[in-house]
């Protein structure tokens, strides 16, 4: 084959430019060059991809394998569905997103420019239904007026009870990809490391860093984000000096094999900088189905920590932007070179090189010497007689100055290229490739991250490197350079001084020689080309969210001037290439729409990772049920046994209810709310946190805590108690026991007994020294079940207590240690959650699943059940409980919640000061603890409901209070809610309505007090 290879099938190619129908599909490749490039074209390898197989060789990527074969057509843009073809390389890619592999190792999202080209490997389109070359989606393309910048700000808002459709159809539609719904098979793993020197990069510059840096005798690590070292230096086809690029490369390897304080870690990318110049680096050690049956795993994490940073991350190729830019077959012409250069493909059959600086001509040359037609080369600055523009005149390519890309032709692939000159004449040129070149991006992402300041280069018209903020050093193109000769030398230089930073003595050599190229002629700035006269070709600046010059112009008519506002109502480089090719043409068109400097404009937050990391690989070897760990109660296993479905609570695993064969989850709810009402219930209140205070001044310094008086407690018994936060808001309820009289021990809420200890530790610390406290947390130390309801004293004799536990022996609220049996020692409290007769039975830990068998078996006759924690809700609701994280939700104070007459008048607490002096705390209007009541004919209150007096009030509607807690009293036989209502304790009696906007769900309510049932307390005290 020549180099002027011809597309061979149609859905590769649907039409010559000439309008000649594409032949039948050939055996071979028919892009792939006759000689050249980096690939082992005696290992052909072949691959699917969407469902069709082709062949490639080892050394490709799957983008440059689909571009041999002729594949245009690659993915569908995220918006408009237009199709998609490969427009770069490596993470740089917008475009070429695919699903790779099937089944339990599909993962979507994939660059194909990243995926290292390996026998049997399958990929497929994405972002497109049924195929990549007929897209349903692709309709909105036609809608594009319909669809612009923000329009689901100013969509889907009316009629409100349209909202569930809206939401069904808006969740359908986004996201790009699908993920598995299969376990991963493969293994990930996470690796720590120590060096002195950490270079980011393998290109020129990143190697001669590493080299200088181990000569001296530092421990190196270099990461590099492909397989091959070398960067952009392999997509060069001039030799430097007697050597070829790969030549050279080698050379750099090889030494840096020879140095035994060196770790190289390639198919590794640097995904985020962190404080204490603490990088972690993402290594893929196999891909897909890529290696049999893998021993080891398919990913790993390092998380390196280096004394000197030296960023070599190079630039990113800006591409022009024109009409139509987006079409497959206009791509940047770095990439262009370096299909050539490296996998010897040749990007197509006549191709036109756009540019406003001199790599465009750099790129014609390399094509040209690689055997690809280039067309033309159009220059939109005048002619500079530059070493560049000399070499392309000689090589006989025509060159177009003053000429700018107006708009492609064709329907799914470039046919053709009108170009406008300076005088405004449109000239078409026939092509089926178009590669642009509009500047460079200094990759400054990593250095961003490490908090370190970027500044604009106006000769460049890039921004750069500043001030570092930690030991980091940046080299070569990441600072604007773009001459092997300055890189190189740049390269050691900056090696040896971090070396020198380290405390290692540098050798007095020389760098690896390389050729002085001649000055390039200066850039021009060339941001967005203007619109064509006819036609409504759209000028793309985001190719994956389809984003365009025309929509930022739109953001900034309707008000959005920051460039963080654009970029949310835009989507403007939000897309997974989180807009390496976009983002600075993006906020030049801003700057230039607002008539600012583009570093006033300046730009958005970098954020990690770089590239995309996988699920499996940030949690390593933590996969599967203990990825999020949680505790468990020593019950547990009671729980598994008896068929509890569960819920995490906080850091706890807890019965959510017990179901029986063929019982709902409404219907098991229901019957355990309704046995504890009745007859009796058991539940598993080990979770909530168990702390003892001792200490000669034990009673002082809880007095100094909640907002009643411990101290005055006696021996046996126990009491309610809250307390503050230092701002007079509701920090936690529970109970106090004293159990000596240097002795307590206090229950806290499930969520909060971590912060409750801390709160206790640091009073205890900061404000009361010099006492004698002692604090123990003993929530581990116990396992604790609450009988509950009107059997359970019938239960609890049952088990055979060394001591009578009638109402005149144990009273509500006292406690006593007995004995269960002969053997099993135990501390009762009579205490009562659900508003029932209860009693909480605590045991040692290790003895409480024989505990719950006892109480099973005693209760049996009784009809016992356990209940899980939506009973255990739904009774607290009944009785007004308050719980944490609903009606105690850092806001409220006592007084709001119904509990003020709990304060002490003339004492001082934890938040007293508070309390006196904010008026806030004490304004008319706070929002009160009230009891809701709905008809069951209305259904359930929706919890997080705003409460108001008319629903069809013209907005905004006057919001009087919400929903905290709600459920459908089994025992009332209707909805009923806890809320926070302004001025509810004189509203009850009121009809208010509990409206929820997204669901459209609107309640109307009755207000009343608090409590449900058994207001007096009469069942709790029998």
């Amino acid at each position: 084959m020549t180099g002027n290879p011809r597309p061979t099938h149609a859905d590769r190619d649907d039409r010559a430019p000439d309008g000649a129908p594409a032949a039948a599909p050939p055996a071979g490749q028919p892009y792939r060059l006759a000689e050249g490039g980096l690939i082992d074209r005696s290992r052909p390898l072949r691959f699917i991809f969407n469902g069709r197989t082709y062949q490639g060789y080892a050394g490709d990527t799957l983008a440059s394998a689909l571009l041999a074969n002729g594949v245009r057509r690659v993915a569908r843009s995220f918006k408009y569905h237009r199709p998609r073809g490969v427009f770069a390389t490596g993470a740089a890619e917008p475009n070429a997103m695919v699903r790779l592999e099937t089944g339990a190792r599909a993962e979507p999202n994939r660059r194909a420019t990243r995926i290292a080209l390996y026998d049997g490997l399958t990929a497929a389109s994405q972002n497109c239904w049924p195929s990549v070359d007929f897209d349903v989606g692709a309709i909105n393309d036609g809608l594009r007026a319909l669809l612009s910048a923000g329009f689901y700000y100013k969509t889907f808002m009316w009629p409100a009870r349209w909202w569930p459709a809206y939401e069904r159809g808006i969740r359908r539609a986004a996201g790009m990809g699908e993920a598995p719904d299969r376990p991963d098979p493969d293994q990930y793993e996470h690796r720590f490391a120590h060096c002195d020197v950490l270079v980011v990069g393998g290109g020129a510059t990143g190697l001669t860093a590493a080299v200088a840096a181990g000569r001296a005798g530092a421990d190196v690590i270099l990461v590099h984000d492909g397989a091959q070292c070398g960067g952009g230096l392999r997509a060069r086809a001039a030799s430097i000096g007697e050597h070829s690029p790969a030549q050279w490369i080698d050379a750099r390897l090889a030494e840096l094999a020879a140095l035994a304080n060196v770790t190289l870690i390639t198919r590794a990318s640097a995904a985020g900088y962190y404080d204490g110049n603490l990088l972690t680096v993402v290594q893929t050690l196999f891909e897909g189905t890529e290696i049999e049956a893998p021993a080891g795993p398919r990913q790993r994490l390092w998380k390196i920590r280096a004394a000197q940073v030296v960023l070599a991350t190079g630039a990113i190729e800006r591409p022009l932007v024109f009409a139509d830019n987006d079409r497959p077959g206009v791509m940047l012409a770095s990439a262009a070179r370096r299909y050539a250069n490296q996998f010897a493909v040749a990007v197509g059959r006549q191709v036109v090189i756009a540019g406003n600086n001199d790599s465009a001509f750099e790129a014609a040359l390399d094509l040209h010497r690689a055997g690809v037609r280039v067309s033309a080369v159009l220059d939109s600055r005048a002619a500079a007689d530059s070493s560049a523009q000399q070499r392309v005149h000689a090589a006989g390519i025509r060159c177009l100055y003053e000429h700018q890309p107006l708009r492609t032709r064709g329907r799914r692939a470039v046919r053709g290229l009108d170009v406008v000159a300076a005088d405004g004449r449109v000239t078409p040129l026939a092509c089926d490739s178009v590669a642009t070149a509009g500047g460079w991006n200094p990759t400054v992402h990593l250095f961003s991250q490490s908090q370190g300041t970027i500044v604009f280069d106006e000769r460049l018209q890039a921004f750069l490197p500043g001030h570092p903020a930690q030991a980091t050093r940046c080299a070569g193109a990441l600072n604007g350079h773009h001459a092997l000769a300055v890189c190189v030398d740049e390269g050691w230089r900056i090696g040896r001084e971090a070396a020198d930073r380290c405390g290692f003595t540098t050798p007095a050599d020389e760098p690896p020689s390389t050729e002085l190229e001649p000055q390039a002629a200066p850039l021009q700035a060339l941001w967005a080309v203007a619109r064509p006269a006819k036609g409504h070709g759209k000028r793309f600046v985001d190719l994956q969210n389809d984003v365009g010059a025309d929509d930022i112009a739109l953001a900034v008519r309707e008000g959005y001037h920051s460039v963080e506002h654009v970029k949310r109502y835009t989507t403007l480089g939000m897309g997974t290439d989180q807009g390496r090719t976009s983002n600075v043409n993006g906020l030049a068109i801003l700057a230039g729409l607002l008539d600012k400097p583009i570093p006033e404009v300046g730009t958005t937050t970098f954020r990690a990772p770089y590239t995309a990391v996988t699920l499996g690989t940030l949690a390593g070897h933590r996969r599967g049920a203990p990825f999020r760990p949680w505790r468990r109660t020593p019950l547990d296993a009671c729980h598994e046994a008896a068929g509890a479905q569960f819920v995490n609570v906080g850091p706890w695993r807890r019965p959510l209810y017990y179901p029986r064969p063929g019982e709902t989850a409404t219907a098991a709810i229901r019957r355990e709310a309704n046995t504890v009402r009745r007859a009796v219930g058991m539940v598993d209140v080990s979770t909530l946190g168990r702390i003892e205070i001792q200490g000669a001044d034990a009673a002082a310094f809880l007095d100094a805590i909640y907002v009643n008086r411990v101290s005055k407690l006696v021996v046996g018994k126990s009491t309610y108690a809250l307390m503050l936060r230092t701002d007079g808001c509701v920090f936690d309820d529970g109970t106090v026991a004293r159990l000596a009289a240097d002795h307590f021990q206090i229950t806290t809420t499930t969520a909060h007994a971590t912060e409750v200890f801390a709160h206790l530790a640091y009073h205890q610390q900061r404000h009361h020294m010099q006492q004698q406290v002692f604090i123990a947390s003993v929530t581990d130390a116990w396992a604790v079940v609450a009988l509950a309801g009107p059997r359970a004293r019938d239960v609890l004799t049952r088990l055979d207590v060394d001591t009578a536990v009638d109402n005149d022996s144990l009273a509500f609220m006292h406690l006593r240690d007995v004995t269960l049996g002969d053997e099993l020692p135990a501390r009762v409290f009579r205490n009562s959650y659900s508003g029932e007769l209860a009693f909480e039975i605590a045991v040692a830990a290790d003895r409480g699943p024989e505990l719950w068998q006892r109480l099973l078996a005693a209760g049996e006759a009784f009809g016992l059940c356990p209940y899980g924690t939506e009973a255990m809700s739904a009774l607290r609701i009944e009785k007004g409980h308050v719980a944490v994280g609903a009606e105690i939700d850092g806001r409220t104070t006592a007084d709001d919640l119904g509990l003020g007459g709990l304060l002490r008048r003339k004492a001082d607490f934890s938040g007293r000061r508070a309390l006196d002096t904010l008026s806030a705390l004490q304004a008319s209007g706070r929002k009160q603890l009230v009891g809701l009541s709905a008809d069951m004919a209305q259904g359930r209150i929706p919890v997080g409901a705003q409460l108001v007096a008319d629903p069809d009030h013209p907005m905004p509607n006057p919001i009087l209070g919400h929903v905290t807690s709600a459920c459908v009293s089994s025992e009332l036989g209707h909805p009923i809610a806890l809320a926070l209502l302004a001025d509810g304790r004189a509203r009850h009696g009121e009809q208010l309505f509990a409206l929820a906007p997204l669901t459209g769900e609107c309640v109307r309510v009755s207000v009343k007090a608090p409590v449900f049932i058994d207001p007096d307390g009469e069942r709790l005290r029998q």
